[in-house]
């Protein structure tokens, strides 16, 4: 038996969840498998993960800083 750990977030993995199904019917010919999927509890921090892992906000480390500190009119402590 093959056990198969998945923390999904929405439909994706690592992987799009078409291509983890096809993993898993092609293991299932060769030997029973067990799924065990783990639903996000809280799916905006698994889809912030998500983004931040794959790379979607990289190109705001090119962009110039719109604000400085001399556009505070309030300095919090």
């Amino acid at each position: 038996m093959t056990n198969v750990h998945v923390q999904l977030v929405g439909d994706q993995a690592v992987l799009p969840r078409a291509e983890l199904d096809l993993l898993i019917e092609l293991a299932r010919r060769s030997e029973e498998v067990e799924l065990h999927d783990q639903a996000d509890d809280l799916p905006n921090v698994g889809l912030a993960r998500l983004a931040e892992r794959g790379g979607v906000f990289d190109w705001l480390a090119d962009e110039p800083d719109l604000y400085t500190l001399d556009d505070l009119r309030v300095r919090y402590r």
